[in-house]
C-alpha cells in the first residue's frame, strides 16, 4: 500500500480511539444513573433511529464515491455534487422524521415490553426522536463530502467532538434536571445538532464551498442510480445489525437488552483498524482501475488479518476481567456471548473491505439482492436462537451470520478466494484456540501468558505472509530505537 494510504489510516485509527475512550467513561455513568431498564430502553430508541436511516437512499456514500471520482478528474462537479446531495438528505430525513413519529408509538407500545413510566417519557421525547433523523441525514453527507477529498484528520477531530457532546451533554441534563428519558433524549438530539454544524462548517471549508447552489437533478438522478444499490445493501447490513437487539427486547425485556447490548458495544471498538481502513480506502478505490483496486484490497486483506488478530486474541483474553472491573459481575455474566460476537466483529472487518471493493468496482445490485433474501432467514435463525438459548443464541447467529456474509463478498468480489481464505482459515484457528483458553484458564497470571504467547505466535506467522505489515514494523522500529554510528 502507498504510504499516503498508510498515513490516512492510521489518522483515521487515532481519531477512532478518542470516542472509544468517552464511551468506556460514560456508559458505566448512565447506567448507576438511569438505571439497567432505562438504559436500554435509550439503546432501543436509537436503533428505532437507525433503521430511519434507510431513508438516505445511499446518497452519502454515493457523495463520497463521486466527489473521489471528480476530484481525481479535477473537475468543477464538486460543489454540484455536494449541494443536490444535501438537498435530497434534508428531504428524505424530513419524510423519515414524520414516519418515525409514527413507528415509535407502534413500537414502545407493542414492539418490545418496557414498563408503563417509560413509555410515557419517550412519548414525551417524540418531537426530539423525529428531527433526530434530519440531522443524521444531512450530518452523513458532510461526512461524505470530507472523505471524498480525503480529509481525514478533519473528519475525526470533528467525529470525536461530536461524540463527547453526545455523551456528555445527557450525562449534564441529568445531573442538572432528572435521569428521565424525556430530559436524556432531547439532550442528545440538541448534541447531535450541534456536532452536525460543526461538521458542516468543515465540509465546506474542505470543498471551499463559498455559496448556496440549488440541486440539479440530473446530478440527484445519477447519486440515486448509484446510490439505490447502496441502499439496499447497506439498508439490509443496518437491519440486520440491530435485529438481534429489537428481538432481544421483544423476547426477552429491556434489561437484556443492557445486558447484551452493553457487552456488544464495548467488543464492537475493536472494530476501530477496519473501521479506519475501510473509511482511508473507498475513495481510493473508488478512483483507481479495477486491477489496482483488486491489488489494494488484497494487501489491505493481509494487512487487516495481520495486525488485527493479535489485538483480538488479547481481547478474548481481556474480556471477562474487564467486564467485571468495568461493570460488575452482573454484566460480566454475558462474557461468554461477548467471546462469541468477538469472532463475528474479526470477521466483519473483513467484510468490510471486500464490500467496499464491490461498491467502489462492481456493481452491488446482486449482493443487495442476496442481503434482502438472507435477512428474513436471518430474523427466523435470531427469534429461534433467542427464544431456546437466549442472548447466547443471539450471538451465536450473528457471527454465523457474518461468516455466510464473509462467503457471499468474497464470491461477488470477484477476487483470488483461495490464497485469501488460506489466510483467514489460519488465523480463524488461532482465535478459536484463544476461545476456549480463555474460558478455561481462571488464573489471571496464567491466563496473560498464555494471551501473550498466542498473540506473538500470530504476529510472527502474519509477519511471514505480509510484506506490508514487515513494513510498518520495520519502520517503527526503525523510528523508535536510536540509530548506532560505526
Amino acid at each position: 500500500m502507498e504510504r499516503s494510504i498508510v498515513r490516512n489510516i492510521v489518522i483515521n485509527f487515532a481519531g477512532a480511539i478518542a470516542p472509544t475512550f468517552i464511551s468506556l467513561v460514560t456508559v458505566p455513568a448512565y447506567i448507576h444513573l438511569m438505571g439497567v431498564e432505562r438504559y436500554g430502553v435509550i439503546n432501543l430508541v436509537w436503533t428505532l433511529i437507525g433503521y430511519f436511516s434507510v431513508l438516505d437512499l445511499g446518497t452519502s456514500l454515493a457523495t463520497e464515491n463521486q466527489i473521489s471520482k471528480a476530484r481525481a478528474a479535477n473537475d468543477d462537479s464538486i460543489e454540484r455534487i455536494f449541494w443536490s446531495a444535501w438537498f435530497m438528505n434534508l428531504g428524505t430525513g424530513i419524510v423519515g422524521g414524520l414516519l418515525i413519529y409514527v413507528g415509535t408509538v407502534v413500537y414502545i407500545t407493542h414492539g418490545v415490553k418496557i414498563e408503563p413510566a417509560f413509555q410515557r417519557e419517550v412519548m414525551a421525547s417524540l418531537p426530539w426522536i423525529a428531527v433526530a433523523v434530519p440531522i443524521a441525514n444531512v450530518s452523513w453527507v458532510f461526512a461524505g463530502a470530507i472523505n471524498g477529498v480525503e480529509r481525514f484528520a478533519s473528519f475525526n477531530i470533528n467525529q470525536t467532538l461530536g461524540t463527547a457532546l453526545f455523551q456528555l451533554l445527557p450525562l449534564a441534563a441529568i445531573f442538572c434536571f432528572s435521569p428521565s428519558l424525556a430530559v436524556v433524549i432531547p439532550a442528545a438530539v440538541v448534541a447531535r445538532l450541534v456536532a452536525g454544524m460543526m461538521l458542516g462548517a468543515a465540509a465546506f471549508r474542505a470543498l471551499g464551498i463559498r455559496r448556496v447552489r440549488m440541486p440539479q437533478w440530473h446530478v440527484m438522478a445519477e447519486l440515486f442510480r448509484y446510490g439505490r444499490w447502496m441502499l439496499m445493501f447497506s439498508g439490509a447490513n443496518m437491519i440486520a445489525s440491530t435485529l438481534d437487539r429489537v428481538l432481544v427486547g421483544a423476547l426477552l425485556g429491556a434489561r437484556y437488552v443492557t445486558y447484551y447490548a452493553t457487552p456488544q458495544n464495548l467488543i464492537t471498538r475493536l472494530n476501530l483498524l477496519p473501521i479506519a481502513m475501510v473509511r482511508t480506502l473507498f475513495p481510493r478505490l473508488s478512483a483507481v482501475s479495477r486491477a489496482d483496486a483488486d491489488a489494494l484490497a488484497h494487501s489491505a486483506l493481509a494487512f487487516l488479518n495481520g495486525a488485527f488478530t493479535p489485538c483480538v486474541i488479547v481481547a478474548l483474553f481481556a474480556l471477562k476481567p474487564f467486564l467485571l472491573l468495568w461493570l460488575g459481575p452482573t454484566v460480566a455474566a454475558a462474557a461468554p456471548v461477548a467471546s462469541v460476537l468477538v469472532l463475528g466483529v474479526w470477521l466483519s472487518g473483513q467484510c468490510g473491505i471486500l464490500g467496499i471493493l464491490i461498491q467502489a468496482q462492481t456493481s452491488p445490485a446482486a449482493v443487495a439482492t442476496v442481503s434482502w433474501f438472507e435477512l428474513p432467514v436471518f430474523a427466523g435463525a435470531l427469534w429461534c436462537g433467542i427464544h431456546w438459548f437466549g442472548i447466547m443464541g443471539a450471538g451465536i447467529v450473528v457471527t454465523l451470520k457474518t461468516l455466510f456474509d464473509y462467503g457471499v463478498l468474497l464470491a461477488f468480489a470477484r477476487l483470488h478466494v483461495w490464497t485469501i481464505v488460506r489466510n483467514m482459515l489460519a488465523h480463524l484457528a488461532f482465535l478459536l484456540v484463544a476461545v476456549v483458553l480463555a474460558d478455561s484458564i481462571s488464573a489471571l497470571p496464567t491466563l496473560i501468558a498464555a494471551a501473550l504467547v498466542l498473540a506473538l505466535a500470530n504476529l510472527g506467522l502474519s509477519l511471514h505472509g505480509s510484506s506490508e505489515l514487515r513494513g510498518v514494523v520495520y519502520k517503527l522500529w526503525a523510528r523508535f530505537t536510536p540509530s548506532t554510528s560505526s
